[in-house]
């Protein structure tokens, strides 16, 4: 095992690049509820990651993420962000690639057809006890 790997915490086998799965196989095979289709659920990492289906005109209600920036990718269908406090409309269509900067005041409405998509933002820590100061 390495400095790196010991420092890490983890042996070699855990930092083997691997393939999660395929979004367009994902989208398609979905049942047409709003659902949370896939999580990344690895041991050790640092990113948290899921994609999403919004069934046709679903709407998620404007609401701003005060600590962390949120990639966003388009992976199926079409919809609209709301931008800003003025829920600016900004069309989103397959492969439509977003960034939410931490503080920022967004919303998402899916389209005719439905709307999926990958989020990726760093890791949340875990909720701990701690002692009240």
């Amino acid at each position: 095992m390495s400095k790196a790997e010991r420092r890490a915490g983890r042996g070699a086998e855990a930092a083997v690049p691997r393939v999660l799965g395929n979004t367009a196989a994902l989208s398609a095979t979905a049942s047409r509820d709003t659902a949370v289709l896939w999580k990344l659920a690895e041991s050790g990492r640092q990113l948290d990651a899921n994609v999403v289906r919004l069934t046709p005109g679903r709407r998620i209600a404007p609401h701003a993420e005060p600590d962390l920036d949120v990639l966003v990718l388009v992976v199926a269908g079409d919809g609209v962000l709301g931008a800003g406090r003025q829920d600016e409309p900004q069309s989103l269509t397959t492969g439509t690639l977003l960034w939410l900067p931490h503080g920022s005041t967004r919303s998402i409405t899916a389209g005719d057809d439905g709307l999926a998509y990958l989020t990726v933002h760093r890791r949340r820590p875990g909720l701990q006890i701690g002692q009240t100061p």
